[in-house]
């Protein structure tokens, strides 16, 4: 895969943004294994910008780790300062899944409601309300009201 190509003005930019941010990976003495780039993909999608801290006191071998890492996980490497690596790579967009048929279910409450008696205790009641009801602060179920639209919209129509 190729890394991803930025400006120094970009690049700039975020290593500014990640000063202050904590190493989110460590790599130990076991050195770039699958699951280590299997956790820096993961906080890479989840981040975008994360900074790994590296063990080894072997300033070439740490070089060659950061220039695979960007290539293996197309993303582009930002700053490599002693032994912490800065990497990014835009956040992939999540789909939602949008189900227009899909109404909201019933749900059941658990609701406390005072006892008629003076003195003793309050009474536990599940109450099911559902997708049109609305539990009000009292402890009953209403109806919701219909949507209203303005009069204009309705002389619209």
């Amino acid at each position: 895969m190729a890394q991803i190509q930025l400006t120094p003005a970009q690049r700039k930019d975020h290593r500014a943004e990640a000063h202050h941010l904590n190493p989110v990976v460590m790599i130990g003495s076991d050195g770039l294994t699958e699951g280590v780039k299997k956790e820096i993909d993961a906080a890479l999608n989840a981040h975008g910008l994360i900074k790994v801290r590296v063990q080894s006191d072997d300033r070439t071998g740490r070089e060659t780790m950061f220039r695979a890492l960007a290539d293996d996980l197309d993303a582009a490497p930002i700053q490599h300062i002693g032994k912490l690596f800065v990497l990014w790579r835009p956040i992939p967009e999540k789909e939602k899944k949008v189900d227009e048929d899909r109404m909201p279910g019933p749900r059941d409450v658990k609701v406390l409601k005072n006892s008629s008696r003076y003195g003793q205790r309050p009474e536990v009641k599940m109450l099911r309300v559902l997708g049109n009801q609305r539990l009000t602060p009292g402890g009953t179920v209403k109806r919701s009201k219909p949507k209203q639209t303005s009069i204009k919209k309705r002389a619209q129509d």
